[in-house]
């Protein structure tokens, strides 16, 4: 996510961190550099004025230039302005999503088609219903795109949410009617509405869309935009805010873009806050978006909050404190509790997800990695313990060249995989016995001897 603008700007900061003394020179050579950055990642003009006017003003002011460290308080004004112009100067309660209305809280979705509005209707729906514990129902009111209606239903259903029939001859404020009168006897907190979206932006959608705006009065009105378009990003999302009161943007493909621009413009040239970002195609790639860690991401600084809220979502809590007490007690680490391992590591998205959250150093040590290649890996690993049976998941010794062979053929690989694997899952075991019986305050007192500050 956001590669070449984090890799530009990750190299920047590190220059200016190394900076004793901040001088007129190198600092518009450090401005200069950052605004070459902006512009190569799609950042809309005026925002990168904004930006770079904003950061040089406090950049010779008295607060750096009388830092005993320049170079770090530079890197804090860079990073506070880039938060700022994404959002961080509208305040935290501007991203979250207002439910300060009886209920049904009604959520209208708008934007082009083709940028992943219905499968973030059903991701919205999960991240509402499992995050903030909402009864949510969802209906669709796009009567032109074939399949519109039965690819929201599969979504909502996906993610055990209620979802609102519609048909193709349906007039779409008359669906929306019908949906909020269902919401409301049903005891719905929240009703999403998906709407037509269209290739391009034309009056008679748009006059369709204030028309169920206006009906069903909705308390947030949210913008979708596809954050690969780049410019085309923001000259839609200007259109949208022009022709409807907006109160946030959602931003999808932004695990694909390696440029970022949308991110950094669309708040500005709206005035509204990204309340969203989806950061994964999967149903559960919904995140709630926040300016300070984004800025943190984008100047290679991590985002280790991120990593502690996806191990915290991906990580079974009982199975952990199960396992540790197994081997606490001198129990075999196994091929079951390999195998759950291994799930725990899909469950947090996978080697490249965990990877895209690390400080700048950690993905440069990983970039000579195939990540898509260690999580085809794990998931090999997977099948390898599925066609073991239930007495070698349990004794793995039990394993030798025939049953070797059985097991390679069963989960479609080579006996080399097999043999690889179980020299994997050996180290596993080793680590864990040397957890067990005081191992792992010995091992916290030589990590404590390593770090200074510690001791």
């Amino acid at each position: 996510m956001l590669d070449n603008l984090t890799q530009r700007l990750a190299k920047v900061v590190k220059t200016m961190r190394g900076e004793a003394r901040l001088t007129e020179a190198n600092t518009a050579e450090m401005l200069r550099e950052v605004r070459m950055a902006l512009l190569e990642a799609d950042v809309a003009l005026p925002a990168v004025r904004e930006f770079i006017a904003r950061v040089k003003e406090k950049a010779l002011g008295e607060e750096v230039i009388s830092s005993l460290s320049p170079g770090q308080a530079l890197v804090g004004v860079v990073q506070r302005e880039l938060a700022a112009i994404m959002g961080a100067d509208l305040g935290p309660e501007a991203a979250q999503i207002s439910f300060a209305q009886q209920p049904p809280a009604i959520i209208l979705m708008a934007g082009l088609q083709g940028v992943g509005k219905t499968t973030t209707v059903g991701k919205l729906a999960k991240y509402l219903k499992e995050q903030k514990k909402k009864k949510v129902l969802t209906v669709s009111a796009d009567v032109y795109r074939p399949a519109a209606i039965a690819q929201l239903q599969s979504v909502t259903a996906q993610v055990g949410a209620d979802f609102f029939p519609s048909t193709a001859q349906d007039k779409p404020v008359e669906i929306a009617l019908a949906a909020l009168d269902w919401a409301k006897k049903h005891y719905h907190d929240v009703l999403i509405i998906d709407t037509a979206g269209r290739l391009g932006i034309d009056e008679a959608m748009m006059q369709e869309i204030a028309a169920v705006h206006g009906a069903v009065k909705p308390i947030e009105t949210l913008f979708v935009v596809d954050a690969m378009l780049g410019q085309d990003a923001i000259n839609t999302a200007k259109a949208f805010n022009d022709a409807l009161p907006l109160t946030g943007i959602v931003l999808t493909k932004l695990d694909g873009d390696s440029r970022g621009g949308a991110a950094l413009s669309v708040r500005h040239i709206t005035g509204k806050p990204i309340k969203f970002a989806g950061v994964s195609e999967k149903l559960d790639g919904l995140e709630a978006f926040d300016p300070t860690r984004m800025a943190n991401r984008v100047l290679g600084m991590g985002d280790i909050l991120a990593l502690v809220e996806e191990a915290r979502k991906g990580v079974d809590a009982k199975a952990a404190a199960d396992l540790a007490a197994k081997v606490k007690s001198g129990g075999k680490f196994d091929m079951n509790d390999f195998k759950a391992q291994l799930s725990q590591m899909k469950n947090m998205g996978g080697m490249a997800n965990l990877v895209d959250k690390l400080p700048a150093q950690f993905q440069q040590a990983a970039g000579n990695a195939n990540m898509d290649q260690a999580d085809k890996q794990v998931r090999r690993m997977v099948g390898i313990i599925d066609s073991m049976t239930a007495a070698e998941r349990a004794k793995p010794e039990l394993i030798k060249a025939t049953r070797k062979r059985r097991i390679a053929a069963g989960a479609g690989v080579q006996v080399q995989e097999v043999n690889r694997m179980l020299t994997q899952f050996e180290q596993m075991q080793t680590m864990m016995k040397k957890l067990s019986g005081g191992g792992m305050m010995k091992m916290m007192r030589s990590m404590k001897g390593m770090m200074p500050g510690l001791r």
